[in-house]
């Protein structure tokens, strides 16, 4: 089975309470017609809990930028629970590791309060620790980085990883899954695919299958450094497709799921800058230094959260009408949104969606240290 990234509606684990489907089914519907000012609550919230990482990894756009550290102030969570009970999911990720966060738990326990699916993306290195966690606040969905199934190609990418540990902590997962009797967390490899790794995509699908994960994911190299030029897979689609086909064959063998990106040349969005984006609608992105913002790949900010008293007056905002009135328009929307390369709404038939160096690709973040305990 081949999968095509989710554009409109979230991955589903467990039945929505009737609040929550009626909201998703309004909210695809507003988006779809391209309403701007909204009815409906977003269907996740997405929490980039810190932009700090314990690793550093030779593809990251942290080795050409300075990132100031901040760490993502749990008081914020009270603006938002007014529509926690309409919102699917919370999502942590964003341009650190996530796990990295002191108070990582606490948002897991503040997502299951409310009820909300709890989906978050790691390089796996804490997943050790963290097992009780996640089976005590019941996370429907990990995202695993993995860039190799060996140690020695994988820890030369992911510079600090310990494969091995990585492997033996989603053992214990899988472990523990099947002792309770249950079919979540969901867990997939995601794979940032580059011409050093491209021929170990077959092998990560087969390591998937062996640990018993659900899925293995594709994702092209984006370039942020033009050190990192010559390992673009842009003019490589043939070897691409090969390495695709091998990879399907082993996923459809084994039951794993495929998740891949179009080849370039191949996407529906054709020459548009983008796929139709439904960020501003489906998801509400708050960064770790308090700032909204339409999704971790862009540079843009909208605003702060302290400059609004409640939830309803940021969701609709004037920046966040603006932008969705213009997201979607060639001759108006945001220079970033020209070049995206967002994983989900990017245009892999674009140069920009695999070409990032020399550009602004991510925010300035200002520095937020505080984090304050419950």
């Amino acid at each position: 089975m081949i999968i095509r990234a989710k554009t409109d509606k979230l991955i589903q684990t467990k039945p929505l309470t009737l609040v929550r489907q009626n909201n998703t089914a309004e909210n695809v519907r507003e988006m779809k017609a391209g309403e701007t000012l909204l009815k409906s609550k977003p269907q996740r919230f997405v929490f980039e809990m810190t932009n700090a990482c314990n690793l550093n990894c030779v593809m990251c756009g942290r080795n050409v930028k300075h990132f100031r550290p901040a760490h993502f102030n749990i008081d914020w969570l009270r603006k938002l629970e007014s529509v926690a009970g309409s919102v699917e999911e919370v999502t942590l990720m964003g341009w650190g590791e996530p796990t990295m966060h002191p108070q990582f738990t606490d948002f897991l326990r503040w997502a299951e309060n409310f009820g909300m699916r709890k989906y978050f993306c790691t390089n796996g290195i804490k997943l050790g620790e963290l097992t009780p966690a996640i089976f005590e606040n019941k996370v429907d969905v990990i995202a695993i980085s993995m860039d190799a199934a060996n140690h020695e190609l994988n820890s030369s990418i992911r510079r600090g990883a310990d494969f091995n540990v990585i492997v033996n902590n989603l053992k214990k997962i899988v472990s523990e899954k099947k002792r309770i009797g249950t079919p979540w967390p969901y867990m997939n490899f995601v794979t940032t695919l580059m011409k050093k790794n491209l021929n170990e995509f077959p092998k990560i699908v087969q390591l998937a299958a062996e640990i018993g994960l659900d899925e293995a994911k594709g994702v092209f190299l984006t370039v942020f450094d033009e050190a990192m030029a010559s390992e673009s897979l842009y003019n490589s689609m043939n070897e691409v497709k090969e390495v695709f086909d091998e990879a399907y064959r082993i996923a459809s063998d084994t039951g794993v799921k495929l998740k891949i990106p179009h080849l370039c040349g191949e996407d529906p969005a054709k020459d548009a800058y983008h796929k139709p984006c439904y960020t501003a609608w489906r998801d509400f992105f708050l960064g770790s230094d308090g700032y909204v913002r339409p999704c971790m790949s862009t540079p843009l900010k909208f605003f702060h959260i302290d400059n609004y008293e409640t939830f309803d007056e940021m969701w609709n905002s004037a920046e966040l009408i603006d932008f969705r009135k213009n997201v979607n328009e060639d001759s108006s929307m945001n220079i970033s949104c020209k070049r995206c390369y967002q994983s989900s709404f990017a245009n892999w038939n674009r140069k920009n969606s695999f070409y990032q160096a020399g550009v602004d690709f991510s925010p300035e973040w200002e520095a937020v240290e505080h984090i304050h305990e419950n």
